[in-house]
């Protein structure tokens, strides 16, 4: 019988284990409270939050429990600032609605009972889900200066017009950020009418719709795409500089001193065995660093390290050159 117990608990928490999986969870869920458990299996104050989380599953079987392992999914931990474990967020109509950080047993109680009966009232009709969509979509043409909704990434277009899209505002040097269609469903239909533009791909600037591939051509043909558009600032030559500044430079949430992540922790305790003098540069005390690296190195996440100006990648990557005997040759400019 306990045994049979223990098997029911465990099947009432479920785990996602990468960004897909919870982006879709999200819009699966959307109507019922979602509580997501970020957290590590390293750290014993995770596991007995997780048992926590396992009994308030099997009290409150309309609420919706899931562990998401915060070093393996780092974009959606960078996403919503997780620095520490065990931290939990409270979503609702794709939404976050309340985030607890640490392992405070009573607390999680009290916010799972509280937001579990608010979820009891009627679902939301369909002009609130309306108006609450159009609030996300408002807020991601508005996520970055520049804007592009695509098929696919930068890195990987899923179509030729993306791809034509994307080769266009690299060559004229435009600093963008993107949103792949394909990862959200609701947010793929949805902007077609929020814009009153059928097609893919859209570029915004301002939150002010630009147009598709036919349009953004015009404008380079007419030499008009680059007033329109913003430039890559001169942050672009600071990076440089920075990634420069010593042989060796780890982009960190803290310092030497102190880590202010567990990623950053445990990056810092590898690069201090390998007794390789390296400077660091805290991102949280510069928003323009922060979110321009992203793009200068084409990697979403940090920390970042950087070998004489060039990205070697970040923890996970850091984690295999140490075991395979391939990390200290690199950091001594070696390789």
């Amino acid at each position: 019988m306990a045994a049979g117990a223990a098997e029911a608990a465990a099947a009432a928490v479920a785990e996602v284990g990468s960004a897909g999986q919870f982006e879709e969870l999200l819009c699966l869920k959307a109507r019922s409270l979602l509580v997501i458990h970020f957290w590590a299996p390293w750290s014993p104050q995770c596991t007995q939050m997780n048992d926590v989380m396992a009994e308030l599953a099997k009290e409150h079987p309309q609420v919706s429990f899931v562990k998401l392992e915060a070093e393996a999914v780092p974009e959606v931990s960078e996403k919503y600032e997780i620095s520490s474990v065990p931290t939990f967020l409270f979503f609702k109509n794709s939404q976050k609605i309340d985030r607890l950080d640490g392992a405070h047993a009573p607390e999680l109680t009290k916010k799972v009972q509280r937001h579990a009966s608010s979820s009891a009232s009627f679902p939301p009709s369909a002009k609130e889900h309306l108006k609450d969509l159009n609030l996300r979509l408002k807020k991601l043409t508005h996520a970055a200066p520049c804007m592009l909704f695509m098929k696919g990434t930068p890195q990987e277009p899923r179509c030729g017009f993306s791809r034509q899209m994307v080769e266009i505002l690299h060559k004229h040097n435009i600093q963008f950020s993107s949103f792949d269609i394909f990862s959200d469903e609701e947010v793929r239909q949805g902007l077609k009418t929020y814009s009153n533009w059928p097609t893919y791909p859209q570029l915004y600037v301002s939150g002010e719709l630009i147009g598709g591939l036919d349009i953004i051509k015009e404008l380079e043909a007419s030499q008009e795409l680059e007033t329109v558009c913003p430039k890559a600032p001169k942050l672009e030559e600071r990076l440089k500089v920075l990634t420069n500044k010593a042989s060796v430079m780890l982009f960190m949430k803290g310092n030497k001193q102190e880590a202010k992540c567990g990623f950053s922790r445990q990056i810092l305790e590898i690069l201090n065995t390998t007794g390789v003098e390296y400077e660091t540069f805290d991102i949280l005390e510069d928003e323009e660093v922060r979110q321009g690296l992203k793009t200068y190195s084409n990697w979403p996440t940090y920390p970042q390290l950087y070998v004489k100006g060039e990205l070697v990648g970040g923890l996970d990557i850091v984690k295999e050159l140490k075991e395979n005997g391939e990390l200290l040759p690199i950091l001594r400019g070696e390789n």
